[in-house]
């Protein structure tokens, strides 16, 4: 008879410490074998082989297994499908329970279904935790229990909703005594699973109160440390999200405010699943896209014409990271200048950004495209000249990233910002008549 375990599956949530799921597990009366699945689904997908995200996981999970090590436990790292991993784990082991926490995307969803039929056919438990969000799916919902979609009147009843007990840290510690004592597994290099190793500098998880408590008056300032620069460790769960809201109620109600956006993103995907691939609102996704493949080609290289546009995709090009206030210019940009299809610049932003997520993601490019549940109005196309006038009027941002502008190396703009406004309105009032 093989030992009796539970197993904890990491996904997104890479840190012991207030976790739910691990919590849940380690309480479970079984020792606690944590593993990873390096999922081939997933990977295969990604063209970049030096994906500093895919490197970013296989650092953290280093750092994971190290800690586990001491412990006279180890995390077991598999490359593969979930599934062959399953199959694996039971061929080693008598598995009784397996435990993670929820991941609301489509492909998720549909991966843990079908390891939920798998373990069901084998007597084994498959249980769910919530742990990236504050609230999940229907906890927050209207009075007639139908999910908002309107962002305000959601974060009002998330706000009178809250209190001490979804802020709680998962007490852990207490019973890291409980993980399965065994040899040390061991990990696929990154060139096991098809990648490269290279040296990249990733973003501090600590957490500079200063900039939480001047927040609401410099978020909105490229050139200077106006932002937490979190959202890398948010997205893969290096940090936990009730210490990070904990202290957000305490101290800035407008960042805390950029929290509960990731919850409504999170609970609208959840909903709508069919907005990670179309117009929200359906009858946006009649209006009739340019798609000029040229011009899509030097947004994403920062060569518009457009000085805030073009620092913007630099930054996101060479450091994996844009400021969130220039996100809405260039999505903007993409969408209303040059008319090119919001799904063209999510993907691109998928590929790109560090911080990827899907929810907030598409939920970015909806609202910058006019198409989302809580979007800006089909009307309101941003003005570069003016957004750098409000936000970068010195030009420091912009010439970190252009230091070209000025010189005649810089191209002309490639659409002059009145005809754009005017075929923009026409295109969707044609789509929305």
């Amino acid at each position: 008879m093989t030992k009796e375990i539970a197993v904890f599956w990491l996904r997104r949530d890479l840190r012991l410490e207030d976790n739910a799921a691990l919590w849940m597990a380690l309480k479970s009366g079984f020792e606690v074998l944590p593993i990873f699945i390096f999922d081939r689904a997933i990977l295969d997908s990604l063209l970049n082989k030096k994906d500093a995200r895919v490197l970013f996981i296989h650092q953290e999970l280093t750092r994971l297994k190290a800690e586990l090590e001491k412990l006279g436990s180890s995390l077991w790292v598999f490359y593969g499908s979930p599934v062959q991993a399953y199959e694996e784990l039971t061929k080693k082991f008598t598995i009784r329970q397996v435990y993670a926490n929820r991941d609301y995307e489509p492909y998720a969803q549909k991966r843990d279904r079908e390891i939920f039929e798998f373990l069901k056919a084998r007597d084994v438990e498959f249980k769910g935790a919530k742990d990236q969000v504050i609230f999940e799916k229907s906890e927050i919902v209207k009075d007639d229990k139908k999910p908002y979609t309107v962002f305000t009147p959601y974060s009002r009843k998330w706000k009178t909703t809250l209190n001490e007990f979804y802020l709680r840290a998962y007490p852990t510690q207490k019973y890291f005594a409980n993980f399965l004592k065994c040899s040390p597994f061991p990990m696929p290099s990154l060139g096991d699973i098809g990648f490269e190793d290279f040296d990249f500098e990733f973003p501090d998880r600590q957490v500079d109160i200063k900039i939480i408590e001047q927040y609401g008056e410099k978020r909105d300032f490229p050139a200077i440390r106006g932002t937490s620069r979190l959202s890398l460790h948010l997205r893969f769960g290096t940090i936990s999200i009730r210490e990070l809201s904990s202290m957000a109620a305490a101290t800035s109600e407008k960042w805390l405010n950029e929290l509960i956006w990731r919850d409504f993103y999170q609970m609208i995907l959840y909903h709508f699943p069919h907005s990670a691939t179309s117009a929200f609102k359906p009858q946006y996704d009649e209006v009739q896209w340019l798609n000029h493949e040229a011009d899509f080609q030097k947004w994403c290289e920062g060569k518009t014409g457009y000085p805030i546009v073009d620092a913007g995709m630099r930054e996101l090009n060479q450091t994996g990271f844009m400021h969130n206030r220039v996100r809405m210019i260039v999505a903007s940009f993409l969408t209303k200048h040059l008319l090119i299809d919001w799904r063209w610049g999510e993907k691109y932003f998928a590929e790109k950004l560090l911080d990827y997520d899907m929810a907030s993601n598409v939920g970015g490019w909806q609202w910058a495209a006019g198409s989302g549940c809580d979007a800006a109005p089909y009307f309101r196309i941003f003005n570069p000249e003016s957004q750098t006038d409000k936000f970068d009027a010195d030009l420091k941002y912009i010439k970190k990233w252009v230091p070209e502008l000025d010189t005649k190396l810089y191209p002309k703009p490639i659409v002059d910002h009145k005809l754009a406004r005017e075929r923009c309105l026409a295109a969707y009032k044609a789509a929305l008549k």
